[in-house]
């Protein structure tokens, strides 16, 4: 009976794989090489149990109510801090603090999307907003990245075509062009400035999901927002992978009408307690010394991981070499990597498919993911040394 009461729009949404579909049941000893978590030991679990007794001596009730803590209100100056280091300038009424960065992305799709709404993402793409999207939209176009990120040449083309041929240009861009998720390419500084130029050419805004953006290597690449002078950039952030993810502590940076529509779906679905946590935190934490040490961290591991795969896959699997954030991407020729999956799990190393990650499946059979974030070193290069063994028997049994 209830399916008479569910809107239309529902229906085809839940007509879509489940969300986290991409998630498999991991065997309990697995080397959880799919996991892309911060490493555990940077969690600062007890720095923030001490940001909860200050602020609950401090404070007492209050950031226990509804309308939250006057320390929760310093958050939005903390972010705009933190954005200004990588120049960003925004006003206070152009930034709405989110609960994590998927609802930011889910309440601009909410605000931007309806059933005509064309919509441009990167292929491969990450795969919860290709969820929220598919929510909202069946239209979509496809624009390949390689090592250097979003091909924008190859997305002026079909600009180009669709403007000839009286198509409708996109609405957006959905595009994460630092330390991508989840082949952890970063995207040029001269395609930076070639997407924010189509984006007026074309008049379309662009969605720049930079989650990993301030887990560099090296030189932190400039935000397509430091770029934007028309406002046409909504920025999406969030402390998940440089605190701790289980805070939901994100935002969204845009022009003030944007923001304050946003708002207005947004309504009271924050969480003040958490937001209050994350801002007597951040107070009493030398934050770029705690970047430093998240920059130094991940490299070791990145490069941990790079050298075991060296070492123990075959020379014809490929891989991308990131330059900052969780993510290596590793192209096996003519393997699908989600029926090598049951094998992998059964030597006790995990992955995610690369199919997962694509709006069609049957593009990413030959990919899959691996994060360096979560395992410690000794983990890695054992994780690593199981797929090894996994990939090479299945070549060597192929036909």
């Amino acid at each position: 009976m209830s399916d008479e009461f569910i809107s239309e729009n529902i229906k085809a949404a839940l007509k879509n794989d489940p969300p986290g579909e991409w998630m498999t049941e991991l065997p309990g000893e697995c080397i959880r090489l799919s996991s892309g978590y911060p490493t555990p030991a940077l969690v600062p679990a007890m720095q923030l149990k001490e940001a909860v007794i200050g602020l609950l001596e401090e404070e007492q009730d209050l950031p226990l109510h509804y309308l939250g803590s006057p320390r929760a209100l310093k958050l939005k100056e903390q972010i705009q801090k933190r954005l200004g280091e990588r120049g960003i300038r925004v006003l206070e009424e152009e930034l709405l603090v989110t609960s994590g960065a998927c609802q930011a992305i889910d309440l601009i799709a909410r605000i931007l999307i309806d059933e005509e709404t064309v919509v441009a993402i990167e292929t491969p793409t990450y795969m919860e907003a290709l969820e929220i999207f598919q929510n909202y939209t069946e239209r979509f176009i496809s624009i390949p990245i390689d090592e250097h990120g979003l091909q924008t040449n190859l997305f002026e083309e079909v600009l180009a075509e669709r403007k000839r041929k009286g198509l409708a240009i996109p609405r957006f861009l959905y595009t994460i062009p630092t330390f991508q998720n989840p082949t952890g390419t970063t995207m040029t500084e001269e395609r930076r400035q070639h997407v924010v130029e189509l984006a007026t050419k074309y008049n379309f805004l662009i969605v720049e999901d930079d989650a990993y953006g301030e887990l560099s290597f090296n030189k932190r690449p400039i935000p397509l927002k430091a770029m934007d002078k028309e406002g046409r950039v909504l920025h999406v952030g969030s402390l998940s992978k440089v605190v701790a993810p289980g805070l939901r502590i994100g935002w969204v940076t845009g022009a003030t009408e944007f923001i304050h529509a946003l708002d207005w779906f947004k309504k009271d679905l924050g969480h003040p307690f958490a937001e209050a946590t994350m801002a007597s935190f951040l107070e009493y934490t030398d934050f770029e010394k705690r970047l430093k040490i998240l920059q130094d961290t991940y490299q070791g591991k990145c490069s941990v991981l790079l050298s075991a795969l060296e070492q123990y896959l075959p020379e014809s699997v490929s891989w991308y070499v990131p330059e900052g954030g969780y993510f290596v991407w590793v192209r096996i020729k003519g393997v699908d990597t989600s029926q090598l999956l049951t094998q992998a799990l059964s030597e006790g190393v995990s992955y995610v498919p690369g199919k997962y990650f694509f709006l069609d499946q049957k593009e990413g059979t030959e990919f899959l993911r691996l994060s360096f974030s979560y395992a410690d070193e000794k983990e890695i290069v054992e994780g690593i040394q199981k797929l090894g063994k996994v990939v090479t028997k299945w070549m060597e049994l192929r036909p």
